[in-house]
């Protein structure tokens, strides 16, 4: 077998030879390898992402930055939210003290780092240390690791990078945020508010250096210890701030003078009601700067306080008070509950009452008003009945009982008649009332027309202290809006980034919200007896109370051409209290907030542009037909009330003017005119109890009876009206109670005779009043006059059952 040729053998210093190169270009490739690495780590991955991950504390300041109230973050630190400017003397401070060539470097200061070197192996161990501002924002970021050579090295890179993407500002911002300053407290704002309850802007140069030295050993802060050697730095930092000329020797004796904080504050609580709602409302909100004026609110406080604690001895526990500015439709002041440091739960005492519906009471009569007005249904002056009445089952009482007959719709605004307003509610519908109040903003108001009823403007719906207030900020805003421009429903701001302007079109001109709002001038003040308007310096309030079914809630709004102010005051689990009105609970607290207040303009102005002069009658406010005195009255201009007055007639006299008389009994030439003003049978029988000038229309004389047939007045029946549900309870001896009929017919002289179901009860005359026990069910009701003439009424009897039995 033939063997192969050998290869010649390369001579050994050829084959290290290249070796030694595959070995260096091996290695060069490594090499190169770990930059690319190195320098992937250093620009994209050796900065956490993000910085910092741990959560803030939650705080509302007011519309000048100070601390309302806050919440504690989630893992039990004050850590407020970045601070959005790092003062003047704590960044001079701090530098002097951590980091001197701060704005010289690059976020490692080499020769500090040679100085520490030498002294560490001078003295065998770290006396010294050579970490820069930006090497310990790094280490902060990274939760504070054990302090070794290779996290150093970490450090150092790390806080170049670091230099490379942020500021010095910024970085200065970093620190101030993150620094720990004791306990849970963590940085420069919270630190502020807790060890001298101010903001850092506000504090001295004394306070800023203790706070600079601080973070350097947190511990030094607590309360009875260290204080010596806390106060030994802070004292060499402010000996350096002299030495370097940053103090002048006034400024640095006075510094040294100051003693150090005692035992940390407890931050504000003004307006954790508030706080608690902006939360819910913006989750990932940390920092919310309101339009509240913090002095007002601490006024605010204080009296919610006192008038609480007072109010809790009749066993009302909560309350609310809410201030907006008109101009603006800014918050003022918001006091969601009964101010109470331990809040009990039972008590409602956490819960924010401005923004929880409650039953409206009377509340929305002054914006049904308006509506009414704005669509010419009606004028201040006009007569509304008010007298018993039911609407398909729905029987309205007025809060005291009594029935007036007639009132003006001024009066009845005044007086809070219930009657009045489901009449002139019914007269305007509750499906177009109801739209409107949506319009204003009233998002509670969700359920159907029909759901409502005529209920709804006696506290059948339910709405918000906050809903409220804004809606008679709003009358007060359009009565000083501009005419030129379109005006719009305003809404209401809490925060100072929000916008007023709902971008819905007002549905009430300048003129209406103007005349309502001079209607709500007519109101009495608790305790002032109708007189407080002779003192000159008692400022003129449009306000209105309210209270709901069963006195559970008790409401008082006022407004002013610069402010609305808004009272609510009940129990938040809905229990009643016999003491509990809006006259006497809620309307003290509106005036007493009131007088916090500056006095500002004294009333708006009259919009004699957008008004124009009608002619009435004097009586009833309606418009004349000939047969009334009138008196002139300013309505809006775009108003289209055009109703004429249907109580006022001509009448002819006989020549002794006792007399009623009509061409077929007496002669022309013999009969003297006269204009009368007549109202309904009904609505005479009470309006008279208030109206002693009220004279009834005169008898027709005998020979006169004969020939009037169909123009005789109709008897009228006062009580029970048709289909009126009677509730016949039991006395407290068992047995059952009477109900009282009544009827009125033209001359109280006239005699009555009265039947129930065919069964002759009785006549009466001069009082006509018929007591009767009439069993459960139905039944009906039978008047006569003299004259013949009938009139009956169908009722139905409800019986108070005897559960003792």
């Amino acid at each position: 077998m033939a063997q192969l040729p050998r290869l010649p053998l390369l001579p050994l210093s050829l084959a290290r030879v290249q070796g030694r190169t595959l070995a260096k270009f091996c290695f060069s490739l490594l090499f190169l390898g770990g930059l690319l690495v190195g320098g992937w780590w250093w620009y994209f991955d050796s900065l956490p992402r993000p910085l910092f991950a741990k959560t803030h504390a939650q705080i509302l300041l007011d519309r000048q930055g100070r601390l309302l109230s806050a919440h504690i973050a989630d893992d039990g630190q004050w850590r407020f939210p970045a601070i959005e400017k790092v003062p003047d003397k704590f960044t001079i401070a701090l530098t002097q003290f951590e980091d001197r060539r701060f704005q010289n470097h690059s976020g490692v200061d080499f020769l500090a780092l040679i100085r520490a070197t030498y002294d560490n192996l001078r003295q065998q161990r770290i006396v010294s240390g050579a970490s820069t501002l930006s090497m310990q924002v790094i280490r902060l970021a990274r939760g504070n690791p054990p302090r070794t050579l290779p996290e150093k090295i970490v450090e150092m890179f790390r806080a170049w990078r670091l230099e490379s993407l942020y500021s010095k500002p910024e970085i200065l911002q970093l620190y101030a945020s993150h620094a720990p300053f004791g306990g849970n407290v963590v940085g420069l704002e919270a630190a502020a508010w807790r060890y001298f309850a101010r903001d850092p802007e506000q504090l001295s140069w004394a306070e800023h250096a203790l706070l600079a030295v601080l973070p350097n050993n947190p511990a030094l802060i607590h309360p009875g210890r260290n204080r010596t050697q806390l106060l030994q730095k802070r004292n060499r930092l402010l000996a350096r701030l002299y030495t370097v000329q940053v103090l002048s020797k006034l400024d640095y004796d006075l510094a040294m003078a100051e003693p150090l904080p005692e035992a940390p504050h407890l931050l504000p609580r003004l307006a954790p009601h508030l706080l608690d709602t902006l939360a819910a409302s913006y989750p990932q909100g940390e920092r919310f700067q309101t339009t509240i004026d913090a002095n007002l609110q601490q006024q605010l406080v204080t009296l919610a306080q006192r008038t609480g604690d007072q109010l809790a001895l009749e066993g009302i526990q909560n309350l609310a008070i809410l201030v907006l500015d008109n101009h603006s439709l800014a918050t003022l002041a918001y006091i969601g509950n009964r101010p109470d440091r331990d809040y009990r739960a039972e008590l409602g005492h956490a819960i924010d009452l401005i923004q929880r519906p409650r039953s409206s009471g009377s509340t929305l009569k002054p914006l049904l008003f308006a509506d009414m007005l704005e669509q010419g249904m009606l004028l201040p002056d006009s007569l509304i009945a008010d007298v018993p009445v039911n609407y398909t089952g729905f029987t309205p009482q007025n809060f005291n009982r009594q029935y007036h007959g007639a009132v003006s719709a001024r009066e009845a605004l005044a007086r809070s008649l219930n009657i009045p307003f489901v009449n002139l509610l019914s007269l305007r519908g509750v499906d177009p009332f109801l739209m409107y109040l949506r319009q204003m903003g009233f998002q509670h108001l969700q359920r159907s027309a029909r759901h409502y009823g005529l209920s709804l403007v006696l506290g059948g719906a339910e709405t918000s202290l906050w809903e409220l207030t804004v809606a008679y900020a709003n009358l007060a805003h359009l009565a000083q809006t501009s005419t030129i421009k379109q005006a719009y429903w305003q809404q209401g701001r809490r925060l100072q980034t929000e916008i007023a302007d709902s971008g819905l079109i007002a549905t009430l001109s300048k003129a209406t919200a103007w005349l309502t709002l001079d209607s709500l001038l007519d109101l009495a003040r608790p305790g002032d007896e109708g007189y407080w308007d002779k003192f000159s310096s008692s400022r003129k309030v449009a306000w209105k109370t309210g209270t709901s079914y069963g006195q559970r809630d008790a409401w008082a709004i006022g407004t002013t051409p610069d402010y609305t102010v808004g009272v609510w005051v009940g129990n938040a689990n809905g229990e009643g209290r016999a003491s509990l009105t809006g006259t006497q609970t809620a309307a003290p607290i509106l005036f007493n907030t009131f007088n916090f207040l500056p006095l500002g303009r004294a009333w708006f102005s009259s919009p004699e542009a957008q008004l124009t002069e009608v002619n009435i009658c004097r009586n009833d406010g309606y418009l004349s037909n000939g047969f009334c005195q009138t008196k002139r009255v300013k309505i809006p201009l775009g108003s289209h009330f055009s109703r004429m007055t249907p109580y006022h007639q001509r009448i002819y006299l006989d020549a002794s003017q006792q007399w009623r008389v009509n061409s077929e009994c007496e002669s022309i030439s013999k009969m003297q005119a006269r204009d009368w003003f007549v109202l309904p049978p009904d609505q005479a029988y009470y309006y008279k109890q208030y109206h002693a000038d009220y004279q009834p229309l005169p008898p027709w004389r005998p020979d006169c009876v004969a020939d009037l047939g169909h123009q005789q007045e109709a008897l009228s029946v006062v009580y029970p009206q048709e289909a009126t549900q009677v509730y016949l309870p039991r006395e407290l001896d068992g047995k059952l109670g009477e109900v009282i009929f009544r009827a009125v017919p033209t001359h109280p002289e006239a005699l009555l005779y009265w039947h129930l179901d065919n069964q002759f009860l009785g006549t009466t005359q001069s009082f006509h009043q018929m007591a009767v026990q009439p069993a459960a069910g139905k039944h009906r009701l039978a008047v006569v006059d003299e004259s013949g003439q009938r009139i009956e009424r169908q009722f139905e009897v409800l019986v108070h059952e005897d559960k003792s039995q």
